[in-house]
């Protein structure tokens, strides 16, 4: 198994001297495998554009993947993303990871004007946006029927010529079976899905695949997390946060919970100088353990 993949979440904040481009500069010299940023288009703090502050970032930088982490479907034309990726990607030289959510804030549809989906729905929608992306991507005029999303003799050219990988952001048993059957990526978060819940919610996932026709192993799991360097351990499960050392065990723990990429959200001061010592004394560490070792 190669060793893990390590990203950095910026924020799209677009308050005062705030400057996500910038982070996003020093995570790839930092060597980070990927930068991600939430979708929130409503909200009384002043914020970027998720797509367009990736766009800016992805061209003012040359190798660091960038994420979306994760895009929630309802806000946005499944068959007008998947062209909005088709583009991003190829002028990225194929940086980019699709991250794809149901949506969470019900408040958010109704301050945009947009219909408030029920659970049900975002999740049935959400496998139906995914179906309409790789059916654009890979097919002439693409005519798809669904629920709550349809195409008709849909042209898209060019086709990628690179693969998107596609990352869900999930939980529920129903939303977890999609992930199953049409994803190529994982990503829940330590707070809400933690360590020892890992295995079971994981079997679901592997179960839809295999009945799907599909190899478990072909949906990679990533691990979202807020992490620091401290003092002293912090006793919350739900953040990563004390001494190098003790990061260090805590992640290669993921590792072999089968984590294949984690994605970091600094906490704590100077959030500049945790970056820093997250990629300079904590990634190589993590990465050389599953080298050595061979079973992470």
């Amino acid at each position: 198994m190669p060793p893990p993949l390590f990203g950095l979440n910026v924020s799209t904040s677009a308050a005062a001297g705030a400057d996500p481009v910038a982070e996003a500069v020093r995570a790839e010299e930092l060597r980070f495998d990927f930068v991600s940023a939430n979708d929130h288009p409503s909200g009384s703090s002043p914020s970027f554009e998720t797509w367009t502050m990736l766009s800016w970032i992805a061209a003012r930088t040359t190798e660091i993947k960038v994420a979306t982490r994760v895009l929630g479907v309802p806000y946005r034309s499944p068959a007008m993303v998947a062209k909005m990726a088709e583009t991003l990607n190829r002028l990225s030289g194929g940086r980019l990871i699709l991250g794809l959510g149901g949506g969470y804030s019900d408040h958010e549809f109704r301050a945009f004007g947009l219909p408030v989906p029920s659970p049900r729905e975002k999740v049935d929608g959400l496998e139906e946006a995914v179906n309409i992306m790789r059916g654009l991507w890979s097919r002439e005029k693409f005519t798809y029927s669904g629920k709550h999303h349809t195409t008709e003799a849909a042209e898209l050219e060019p086709k990628p010529d690179t693969n998107i990988p596609i990352w869900l952001g999930t939980f529920g048993p129903r939303a977890l079976a999609v992930t199953g059957r049409v994803a190529d990526g994982w990503i829940p978060s330590l707070d809400m899905a933690p360590p020892s819940d890992i295995p079971a919610l994981r079997a679901i996932i592997s179960t839809a695949a295999r009945e799907s026709g599909r190899d478990p192993d072909e949906v990679s799991f990533v691990y979202n997390m807020e992490i620091g360097i401290a003092d002293q351990p912090n006793p919350n499960p739900e953040v990563v946060v004390g001494p190098v050392d003790h990061v260090i065990d805590r992640l290669i723990g993921f590792v072999q919970l089968g984590a294949a990429a984690m994605n970091f959200n600094p906490i704590g001061p100077d959030r500049e100088a945790q970056v820093a010592l997250l990629a300079q004394e904590v990634i190589p560490e993590v990465k050389a353990a599953g080298r050595n070792e061979g079973s992470i």
